[in-house]
């Protein structure tokens, strides 16, 4: 753990201190010039934790995770999400209504990095995160195993609390914050949803509309 050196002696930080020695975490003082420059722009208050990245699950590893509980799968895909952010936010909201897994292209995705890291505030510890090499391929091998992938498409006839499969194990597919899903998973999708819009703004940030659409299968899966 890197701790700025002249912050040491706040209560804050004298704490967090007491705290990483006692759990036997070594510490290095470093210049705030420094830490700044290791933090890559992410604001640290004074202090930075590092450590190994998280580890990968696979696909089987998160149905059985499924299974364990007797629940219905429940999965999140993203496809073509760019923004570190909005997948954090994707994360942090999937953990928080019990998802049991996040599937996460290693092409045209964003990575789990520390700012999506930040951003998901501790879920990406908690919820298993699956490398996708192919996700139309991958969202076949779903449906060969009984689950049903839902697209989420501002254009789609059926909204997604009146869907027919929001009950059963099923993979929430989010697209591009501009462009949405990429065709082949468009086409891949064993149906594609919508969230209701009554206003004039045409549609919702990818994590704002995740986050709905996995509140809203939270409530229709009771």
């Amino acid at each position: 753990m890197l701790v700025a050196g002249e912050r040491a002696d706040e209560p804050a930080m004298a704490e967090i201190v007491a705290l990483a020695r006692a759990r036997g975490i070594a510490l290095e003082r470093w210049d705030r010039g420094d830490l700044d420059e290791r933090a890559e722009g992410l604001v640290h208050q004074g202090v930075l934790a590092e450590g190994p990245p998280l580890p990968s699950a696979t696909l089987e590893q998160v149905l059985e995770r499924a299974d364990r509980a007797g629940e219905p799968s429940l999965l999140v895909a993203l496809d073509g999400v760019t923004d570190p952010h909005n997948l954090g936010s994707i994360a942090r909201t999937a953990e928080a209504v019990g998802a049991h897994g996040l599937l996460v292209p290693q092409r045209r995705t964003a990575g789990i990095t520390a700012t999506a890291e930040k951003a998901a505030a501790g879920a990406l510890a908690h919820l298993p995160v699956v490398p996708v090499v192919n996700l139309a391929r991958t969202l076949e091998r779903l449906h060969e195993r009984g689950v049903w992938s839902l697209g989420l498409d501002g254009d789609a006839e059926v909204t997604l609390a009146d869907h027919p499969l929001v009950t059963e194990p099923c993979v929430l597919v989010v697209g591009a914050e501009g462009d949405g899903l990429a065709r082949l998973t468009r086409e891949r999708c064993d149906a594609l949803v919508r969230l209701p819009m009554l206003g004039r703004v045409g549609s919702l940030n990818a994590s704002v509309a995740a986050g709905v659409a996995l509140y809203t299968l939270l409530d229709r899966r009771g």
